[in-house]
C-alpha cells in the first residue's frame, strides 16, 4: 500500500524525544495546520535532517500520513529564527510568537495567511532588534483577527490590512485593549 506524500513549508514549534534516537515535532505547516510528526533516527549525529528539524526552524518538509500519524519523510532547512536573531529581544520575541501559535492554533486546519504572517514576523524580529515587542503585538492582533476573536473596526483596520504591517507604529491603547479582551474571551 502506498501513502501520499505532502510537501509544505513548516515552522517547528516544539519537539520531544522518544526512544533512543527518534523525535516527534510539533509543526505549524502552511498547508496542513498544526500537527505532530515523528522522525526516525533524527537525534543521531549522522542524521542529515537534525538541523532542519530544530525548534524555531523554518523548513520545507515532506510529510506522510500513516496508520499511527504523521511521519517526516525529508526536511530541507531554510533557517532558524532563534539562531538568526542577533540579540536577546529577538530571541525572546521568537519564543513568545511560537508560544502564541501553540496556544491558539489547534488541529489540522489550514491557515495559509496566518502562516505567512508568522513567517514574516519571525523574519522581521530576527533582523530588527528594537521592534520585536511592536511586531509581536501587531502579530497577536492579526492572529486573533484571522481566528475570529477580533472584529475589524476603525481602531484596528489599519493593522489588519497593511501589507508591510511590521513597519506600522505601536498599537494604540484602544487596540491593545481589544487584544487583551479577545485573549480573555478565547479561554485559551
Amino acid at each position: 500500500m502506498s501513502y501520499k506524500t505532502y510537501t509544505t513549508e513548516a515552522i517547528v514549534c516544539g519537539s520531544r524525544a522518544s526512544n533512543t534516537s527518534d523525535k516527534s515535532f510539533l509543526r505549524f505547516t502552511k498547508d496542513a495546520g498544526m500537527l505532530w510528526a515523528s522522525a526516525k533516527s533524527v537525534r543521531e549525529e549522522r542524521s542529515k535532517q537534525r538541523f532542519a528539524l530544530q525548534d524555531f526552524s523554518l523548513s520545507k518538509v515532506s510529510l506522510v500520513r500513516g496508520k499511527t500519524g504523521w511521519r517526516v519523510g525529508s526536511a530541507e532547512g531554510q533557517g532558524n529564527f532563534f539562531e538568526r536573531a542577533s540579540g536577546q529581544t529577538g530571541r525572546a520575541g521568537a519564543a513568545r510568537l511560537v508560544r502564541l501559535l501553540r496556544q491558539f492554533i489547534h488541529g489540522e486546519v489550514t491557515h495559509p495567511l496566518l502562516f505567512e504572517d508568522a513567517k514574516e514576523a519571525l523574519t522581521q524580529m530576527a533582523d530588527s532588534e528594537g521592534d520585536a515587542a511592536n511586531i509581536l503585538a501587531i502579530f497577536t492582533l492579526r492572529l486573533l483577527y484571522r481566528l475570529g476573536y477580533v472584529a475589524k473596526t476603525p481602531t484596528v483596520e489599519r493593522y489588519l490590512e497593511e501589507e508591510e504591517w511590521w513597519m506600522l507604529p505601536p498599537l494604540p491603547e484602544a487596540a491593545a485593549r481589544v487584544v487583551e479582551q479577545a485573549k480573555s474571551v478565547s479561554h485559551l
